[in-house]
C-alpha cells in the first residue's frame, strides 16, 4: 500500500521545494513499488498555481482533501510572509496535520507550520536567512539555524531549498532503510543522504571568497590538498607573505583564521572519503590530513555531530 504524501503549495511558492522532495518520493516508489509513495499537490484553490519563477503546477483544493495522509509537507517560497494571514491556508494545514502520521516543511514553509501552532515547544530549523525572523515571531519555537533538517516528534523541518531533498531522503530512510535512500540518491545523481545534524554550510560556503587572487588560489589549493603541509608557515610561504601578515589578511578576507579553515576543509575531505570509499579509518585520517583516527574522531564529531563510524554506516550500509 502506497504512502500518501500531500504537498501544500500557494502562489509564489519555491518550485525546487516541491520538485526536489517529490522526485525523491517518486523515485522511491519506482524502486519499492509495493510500499512506495503517492504524491499529491494541494492549494487553497484548485487549478494552476504559479511558482515564484512563473512555472505553474496543477493542484487540488485543500478543502476537498479527505482520508488519511501519511506525510503532510509544506513548501516554502518568497511569498510565505503574504500567506501567513491566509486563515484558510493556515487552517487547512492545522486540520490535515492533525490526521497525518508526520508533518514536514521545506525552507521557510516552517513559518506556516508555526502559524498553525505545529511548532509550539518544538525544535525547528529553516533557511538561515529567515531563522532570526522565525525565532522573533514565534516565541514558543526553539529555532536552530544550523542543521540541514530537524526531527522533533512527528514534525520535521528543513533548511533552505535543496535541503528538502535531504529531508525527503531521510524520510525514505526512516520508512525503508538507508540502502533504499542511497539508491534513490544515486538514481537522482544528488548528494548522498546527509545527516540532519550536518551544518547548512560547507567550508567554502562558510568562508567568504577572498578579494585577492593569490588567496583565492590558496583557498582552492587547501581544499584540493588536505594531506599537504597546510601549516601557517607553509601557507604564508606559498603566497609570499610573512606569517603574521598572512594570518591577518586571510582572516580578514575569508572570515576564518587559516587554522579554522584548514580544519574544516580537512573535516569535509574526511567526510567525502567515508562516504565514497571503504578505506579504514587510519587511512581516512591520513588522506584527509587529520593524521590519526583519534584526531579524525574528535574533529569529525566537532564539525558533523556524529562519529566517523556512524556516518559511514549511514551512507554505506551493506545489503543483507
Amino acid at each position: 500500500m502506497r504512502r500518501r504524501v500531500l504537498m501544500i503549495v500557494f502562489p509564489g511558492f519555491q518550485l525546487l521545494d516541491l520538485a526536489g522532495p517529490s522526485d525523491v518520493f517518486a523515485t522511491a516508489a519506482l524502486l519499492a513499488p509495493e510500499d512506495g509513495y503517492q504524491v499529491e499537490v494541494a492549494a487553497v484553490r484548485a487549478g494552476p498555481v504559479p511558482s515564484g519563477n512563473g512555472i505553474a503546477v496543477t493542484a487540488r483544493a485543500l478543502g476537498e482533501v479527505t482520508g488519511p495522509v501519511d506525510t503532510l509537507m509544506v513548501v516554502g517560497g518568497m511569498s510565505v510572509p503574504e500567506q501567513l494571514g491566509d486563515r484558510e491556508l493556515v487552517g487547512a494545514v492545522a486540520r490535515l496535520a492533525a490526521g497525518a502520521r508526520r508533518v514536514a516543511s521545506v525552507c521557510n514553509g516552517a513559518f506556516l507550520l508555526a502559524e498553525a501552532g505545529l511548532l509550539d515547544h518544538r525544535r525547528a530549523t529553516t533557511h538561515w536567512l529567515a531563522a532570526g525572523e522565525l525565532d522573533a515571531r514565534y516565541e514558543c519555537v526553539e529555532v536552530d539555524a544550523d542543521p540541514l533538517y530537524i526531527e522533533d516528534g512527528n514534525v520535521w523541518t528543513s533548511a533552505g531549498v535543496l535541503s528538502g531533498v535531504d529531508l525527503a531522503l531521510a524520510l525514505v530512510a526512516r520508512d525503508h532503510g538507508h540502502a533504499l535512500a542511497r539508491d534513490v540518491a544515486r538514481g537522482l545523481v544528488v548528494y548522498l543522504h546527509r545527516p540532519g545534524g550536518q551544518s547548512q554550510f560547507s567550508t567554502p560556503m562558510r568562508a567568504m571568497t577572498p578579494r585577492s587572487e593569490p588567496l583565492r588560489e590558496l583557498q582552492a589549493y587547501i581544499d584540493a590538498n588536505p594531506a599537504a603541509d597546510l601549516s601557517v608557515p607553509a601557507l604564508a610561504g606559498r603566497v609570499g607573505m610573512s606569517e603574521r601578515h598572512f594570518s591577518r589578511v586571510f582572516t580578514a578576507q575569508t572570515g576564518l583564521s587559516p587554522g579554522r579553515y584548514v580544519e574544516r576543509s580537512r573535516a569535509e575531505a574526511a567526510r567525502r572519503l567515508l562516504e565514497l570509499t571503504a578505506h579504514p579509518l587510519d587511512r581516512v585520517a591520513r588522506e584527509s590530513g587529520l593524521g590519526t583516527p583519534e584526531t579524525l574522531y574528535r574533529v569529525f564529531r566537532r564539525h558533523w555531530r556524529i562519529s566517523p563510524g556512524d556516518h559511514r554506516r549511514r551512507f554505506r550500509s551493506k545489503e543483507k
